[in-house]
């Protein structure tokens, strides 16, 4: 039988029950990112649709410093874990071994029925000789954790994670949305107002472009950024940030007895 809590649970819940584990933090995903800031004039601060998807979704960050380094076979014991602080709980080890760094998660998710949960890699965050790999789960039933599992793809280079570092970024996702899209390709001359506003945007940029190679400092088009396009309306549901909540910490003083099975 489910808690009362359980029941309780509406569209607006997402729920991290602590288990055992390595402590790590819950917190909305960060705006920017190292490499967005060293860009010249910061200039990648000015794409919104990376802006936007830099925050959408709840970070889980690293507890410990760790290096690993992938000898390049499969067995286990080829992942060679480093922890350079911390002490146990640790929160990585070589558990499918290729070279797969697998994290321990110390929360059992629950989202409200009908929607899973995305775990992935945090978005725009490159770490060299590593690669994020992705699960969804259905957590609005499922009563095992998961882990999140980074892939070494560089034999004998050793790949660091700092504390702090985001290591998994999860989003919740309805059940059953991607499969009502209908999706079809059209011709845009057949759709006059489109095929105008598209003409009317793409000379813009020609024309910006054009001004740039002439040596003009025009800074940059802020048509994206502001909602609209040249000669058109603004949109009224137009997003330059995301604010989502934080995880409130509702739980008592008693440590978590018990820790779920890794879902595999």
């Amino acid at each position: 039988m489910l808690g009362d809590q359980e029941n309780e649970l509406d569209h607006r819940s997402l729920i991290a029950y602590r288990t055992a584990g390595p402590p790590m933090r819950l917190v909305p995903a960060a705006v920017s990112r190292p490499w967005m800031n060293s860009t010249r004039d910061q200039f990648a601060q000015r794409c919104l649709p990376l802006l936007i998807a830099n925050q959408a979704g709840w970070s889980i960050l690293n507890s410990h410093h760790v290096r690993a380094t992938w000898r390049g076979g499969e067995d286990l014991a080829s992942l060679e874990i480093e922890y350079l602080s911390g002490a146990p709980p640790f929160p990585a080890a070589s558990h499918f071994g290729h070279g797969i760094l697998t994290w321990t998660i110390p929360y059992l998710f629950r989202t409200p029925p009908g929607y899973n949960l995305l775990a992935r890699g945090p978005a725009n965050f490159p770490v060299d000789g590593a690669y994020p790999l992705e699960g969804i789960v259905e957590t609005d039933w499922s009563m095992a954790t998961f882990t999140m599992n980074w892939q070494l793809t560089c034999a004998d280079v050793p790949v660091e994670f700092d504390v702090d570092q985001p290591i998994c970024m999860i989003i919740p996702q309805r059940r059953g949305e991607l499969e009502s899209f209908r999706p079809e390709v059209r011709d845009i001359q057949n759709q006059p107002d489109v095929h105008s506003a598209y003409l009317e945007w793409s000379r813009s940029r020609d024309s910006f472009l054009e001004r740039q190679r002439a040596g003009f400092d025009d800074g940059w088009q802020r048509h994206y950024f502001q909602g609209t396009w040249p000669g058109g309306p603004r949109s009224s549901e137009h997003q330059t940030k995301l604010t989502l909540g934080e995880f409130e910490d509702s739980r008592d003083e008693r440590p978590a007895r018990t820790e779920s099975s890794p879902l595999k």
